[in-house]
């Protein structure tokens, strides 16, 4: 019995957790559904600017033009609120971690973060001009664009996920690196490998086209580099601070 009382805490604390998390993504679509509509036409200005004078957007289906600008507004309202379901799932784990490794899981979880930003941002302003600017562009002639705009909110969330995940291979090779799976010396004799890889993952996560794969696959080989920098320090901080504990038990 007293086996299961702390088990059903964790669990009713974990439950409690995930409520909150819940809440602050419906919070956040709550404030942004009113605007909906302008935040679809601020996401499709990328297409829009691409496509011929007489190139448009269409709702083949009749519910479209309500449910897709309504579940870009949701998913938007989750990417929102991923510093504070980080924080959430921080909470949660932080009183089992030892004192190093909260040191370590604090920048990661604000790192992570901003590297998930800064992948979207770099779909959105890098990656969607050239990609929807050579799909208009190689339109066979007296073919007229006109993109339905479910089609095109699928897309542009699949791209947003990809380089969103894409961007944090640093956050996932330090901890390779911290938890002993690998050593940073390891990865750059893989690298051939890692290149060959990325290409794969670019070709799994993106639309079937060459540029898209080639504009994620780039970024990751340069996280993946700046990854293994970033570990050869941290796997030293990590084992001083091992050593560290180590000292502080014996005394």
């Amino acid at each position: 019995m007293s086996q299961q009382q702390p088990l059903i805490s964790h669990l009713l604390e974990l439950r409690t957790k995930l409520l909150r998390a819940i809440a602050s993504v419906l919070i956040v679509f709550i404030a942004l559904v009113y605007w909906a509509n302008d935040i679809y036409h601020y996401m499709a200005i990328p297409l829009m600017q691409s496509l011929p004078d007489t190139g448009s957007m269409i709702a083949t289906d009749v519910a479209a033009p309500f449910f897709a600008p309504f579940k870009l507004t949701l998913v938007l309202s989750f990417f929102i609120a991923v510093p504070y379901v980080l924080y959430q799932i921080w909470s949660f784990v932080a009183p089992g971690l030892y004192k190093h490794e909260k040191r370590l899981v604090v920048p990661l979880l604000f790192s992570s973060t901003l590297l998930f930003y800064l992948g979207i941002a770099f779909a959105y302003y890098v990656v969607f001009p050239v990609v929807f600017g050579f799909f208009t562009s190689v339109a066979p002639e007296g073919v007229q664009v006109a993109t339905d705009i479910s089609s095109y909110l699928s897309f542009i969330l699949k791209l947003f996920f990809a380089f969103g995940l894409a961007f944090e291979i640093p956050v996932a090779v330090i901890l390779l690196c911290w938890a002993g799976v690998t050593t940073p010396e390891d990865l750059r004799a893989k690298r051939p490998y890692i290149v060959v890889g990325a290409f794969v993952v670019g070709m799994l996560l993106t639309p079937p086209d060459v540029i898209s794969q080639t504009m994620l696959a780039v970024p990751m080989l340069l996280l993946f580099e700046g990854g293994l920098l970033a570990a050869r320090f941290y796997s030293k901080a990590s084992d001083e601070s091992d050593e560290d504990e180590t000292e502080e038990k014996q005394a």
